[in-house]
């Protein structure tokens, strides 16, 4: 990451900001374990019999729905230990598969999606870019990746900002930064709510 400058977190945490990307994002020892990651999760109860959890994931769902026609394939991204928004798209007609690298490890070989969602899942990535080129390969071209993280607005904001207080959040993005990632990545930004909702589609 070039021209990274330090700024100050919530409880003395230390990031780093990208002046290019605004990116900002924690040093590799404040990485969290995996056994920590995994423990933290677990505890989370996000599933389809949580009628807020639900209310939530449509904040990305809904404006998502005028890009997708039923019998598109997709694939949740990060899905976590009881996948909901995959049955919530299977509801609606879509063909939909399940990733988490904790729980749902495996990928269907060369298989490639018409959409991607993933929610609440970039805050965690370790290695942004190589995260973005996969997530790149597994999307067809004008396939659309449907991203939901809270994003950053202001670093006076940041030492008590409760989205960098978690432990396993590593990175936070600013609408800036989305926009650097879709000329990035070959992406065009078609939709934001400027708080945590980003669909981009895939150019080429």
């Amino acid at each position: 990451m070039q021209q990274a400058k330090e700024v100050q977190g919530p409880e003395n945490r230390l990031l780093y900001l990208c002046q290019q990307c605004q990116l900002l994002f924690s040093a590799k020892q404040d990485f969290p374990s995996a056994e920590l990651e995994k423990a933290h999760y677990m505890r989370h109860e996000n599933t389809v019999s949580n009628a807020g959890y639900v209310q939530f994931l449509n904040k990305a769902i809904v404006p998502a729905l005028p890009f997708l026609h039923a019998g598109m394939r997709g694939l949740d991204y990060g899905c976590g230990p009881g996948p909901s928004l995959s049955v919530l798209l299977r509801e609606r007609g879509y063909v939909m598969d399940d990733y988490d690298p904790f729980f749902f490890p495996y990928l269907k070989e060369d298989q490639v999606y018409d959409f991607i969602f993933s929610t609440e899942c970039f805050e965690h990535f370790f290695d942004p870019d190589a995260e973005m080129q996969r997530l790149s390969l597994l999307l067809k071209t004008g396939g659309f990746l449907i991203v939901m993280t809270q994003l950053w607005q202001n670093l006076s904001e940041l030492p008590t900002w409760y989205y960098a207080k978690d432990p396993t959040h590593v990175v936070f993005y600013h609408l800036h930064t989305f926009d650097w990632i879709a000329k990035h990545y070959g992406f065009e930004v078609k939709y934001t709510d400027s708080i945590r909702v980003i669909i981009l589609k895939k150019l080429d």
